[in-house]
């Protein structure tokens, strides 16, 4: 089926994007359609644990800007986060009336002379659609597919051996699951520190293992801050370097319960092991820890496969990206993607690519 531009992914990014496309006065179908992999609106958000709140407390969320147009103001924040931002996407869809079409699991994008082409997996293809297979050919491809698809385990010796149980953050299960366990939480972004903070109530012992040294910042982050942070992000993503974790460059933040964390000794990071035994993990030195649980919230990478033959990678083995635009290919614009992995970034990424996109599309049209 023709379409002018095709969204993949509908969480902040892909949502922000299309809302850009829609304001521009393109239509939904003939002008551009979102396709989603997941079976209702929510994104990411959707499938992350239930103590994750939007609340300001220890446990919540880095802070959920609204997507333009449509404020984002839950009537009981406290509720977990899991149910109130796919309340907030669902109610965002309908106001603008943006007809995600899901479930869509996109598995290639190709290019077909002028154009692309985007092969996707038998499903739904809007409402009351009937499961076909279905190719989309677009001008032009706004990439929002985020990374939670792309959990990261790094490779340890003795691993297969462990006798305990290892899991990802992305299927972190609650705290109670660690009740009278010994766990070992592996990472130092803003996940790992949350995770140790509810666990440590329940579980035997907890230990923290980091690669590098936790930078904890002081202060607030203002814009200043945050736009430098940006700044360092955008670069590695121009020179086609792999985009690097928020956490890397913003640090994270002294608040009242990581500094009580620090104080009790549960935020006591250790360096990074050197290898897992069968019954828990071994520094160079010799020194162990016994463990059930190894914990690892060691980030995600971007869910890029199905771009993969459009031959977009450096030899850096990132996709190098001018603004939204891929170097590598103009048609093709990545939201939600390096210094736009956050919710602000992921809606100016996404209005950004739409205006640019609208823009080319009529320079199309009058050539």
């Amino acid at each position: 089926m023709d379409t002018q531009v095709v969204v993949i992914g509908a969480g902040q990014a892909g949502l922000s994007a299309a809302w850009g496309l829609r304001r521009a006065g393109l239509e939904p179908g003939p002008g551009f359609v979102v396709l989603d992999a997941d079976e209702a609106p929510g994104g990411a958000w959707r499938h992350r644990w239930d103590t994750l709140r939007v609340a300001g407390d220890a446990f919540s969320a880095h802070r959920i800007h609204s997507l333009p147009g449509l404020d984002f103001a839950p009537e009981d924040p406290d509720r977990p986060a899991n149910r109130v931002v796919p309340e907030y996407f669902a109610a965002y869809e309908r106001e603008f009336d943006l007809q995600v079409r899901r479930p869509v699991r996109v598995t290639a994008v190709r290019s077909v002379g002028a154009d692309l082409a985007v092969e996707t997996e038998p499903g739904t293809q809007g409402v009351g659609g009937a499961p076909e297979d279905r190719t989309w050919t677009a001008q032009a491809l706004v990439n929002a597919t985020g990374t939670w698809t792309r959990p990261f385990v790094p490779a340890y010796p003795g691993a297969r051996d462990f006798r305990g149980r290892q899991l990802h953050a992305v299927d972190f299960p609650g705290p109670e699951a660690f009740a009278g366990l010994r766990v070992v939480v592996v990472g130092g972004g803003t996940s790992a520190v949350q995770f140790l903070l509810q666990i440590a109530p329940l579980a035997a012992a907890t230990t923290w293992v980091t690669r590098t040294p936790p930078r904890w910042r002081e202060g607030p982050f203002d814009d200043v801050a945050g736009r430098e942070a940006v700044a360092l992000v955008e670069e590695r993503v121009r020179a086609g370097l792999p985009p690097r974790p928020v956490v890397s460059v913003t640090g994270l933040p002294l608040t009242p319960a990581y500094r009580e964390g620090i104080e009790s000794g549960v935020l006591d990071r250790r360096p990074m092991f050197s290898r897992i035994t069968p019954d828990g993990v071994a520094w160079a030195d010799g020194t162990t820890e016994p463990a059930d649980v190894i914990l690892w919230a060691t980030g995600w990478r971007p869910a890029i496969g199905h771009l993969a033959p459009l031959h977009l990678r450096s030899p850096q083995g990132g996709i190098a990206v001018d603004g939204t635009r891929a170097v590598a290919d103009p048609r093709v614009h990545l939201v939600g993607y390096g210094p736009s992995a956050s919710t602000i970034g992921a809606n100016r990424a996404g209005r950004a690519a739409a205006h640019e996109i609208v823009h080319r599309l009529r320079e199309r049209a009058a050539a």
